[in-house]
């Protein structure tokens, strides 16, 4: 399948091949969110976490004897029923979140998304997305062309350090490697700015489902 090709300046310069495989798949809506979800789950700390009645220091002894008290009885005063004792079911930082998806429906998943949002036209296939010193504002001279407000993902192979640098300083610009694609910077930007290098790079690092 073809795209436009565009330079720096924006201007059409020509016509960029693209793999069908990756920018011709159907959207599945339902594919994406399951991948969505994963991604989230797999990046959340269990911060939330209380101590039960084996982690609260003190309790050793029992706090008086069985019988022949009157008083009910008891086994230590960590007990739960005691205040300053454990914590019965409460959150607990040893929890896991991770959740599994397999390497073919991710790759789909990355694939109905980006062909779907160069359907709609917010793919920009970019000659050569390439700057030549590691400064912030080569990157924001072009990229202000291809969106305004700075909101943007960038692909690029590997090899290009210097984009990577440029963008640290940019709250709203993401730059990635073609082999590190994850399905929430693809839907979180305005416009996605693929190098024309990188497209043969995601189409050859992306295998799991070739036939």
């Amino acid at each position: 399948m073809k795209s436009d090709l565009y330079n720096q300046e924006g201007q059409k310069i020509g016509t960029a091949e693209l793999p069908g495989r990756v920018f011709g798949v159907a959207w599945n809506a339902d594919l994406v969110h399951q991948a969505l979800r994963v991604q989230a789950a797999n990046v959340r700390q269990p911060l939330a976490h209380v101590k039960g009645r084996g982690d609260v220091r003190g309790g050793g002894r029992k706090p008086w004897r069985q019988k022949g008290t009157g008083r009910a009885r008891h086994g230590s005063i960590r007990s739960p029923l005691w205040k300053g004792g454990g914590v019965t079911h409460g959150p607990n930082k040893d929890r896991v979140f991770s959740l599994k998806i397999n390497r073919k429906m991710r790759q789909k998943a990355l694939f109905s998304v980006l062909s779907r949002r160069l359907k709609e036209n917010e793919v920009r296939i970019i000659e050569s997305a390439e700057i030549s010193e590691p400064k912030t504002k080569l990157l924001q001279k072009w990229l202000k062309v291809f969106s305004p407000k700075e909101n943007a993902l960038i692909i690029v192979r590997n090899e290009n350090k210097y984009i990577f640098k440029a963008a640290s300083n940019l709250s709203k610009v993401t730059v990635t490697d073609a082999r590190a694609l994850n399905v929430y910077d693809l839907l979180r930007p305005a416009v996605i700015l693929i190098d024309y290098p990188a497209v043969e790079e995601i189409d050859n690092h992306y295998h799991a489902s070739r036939q």
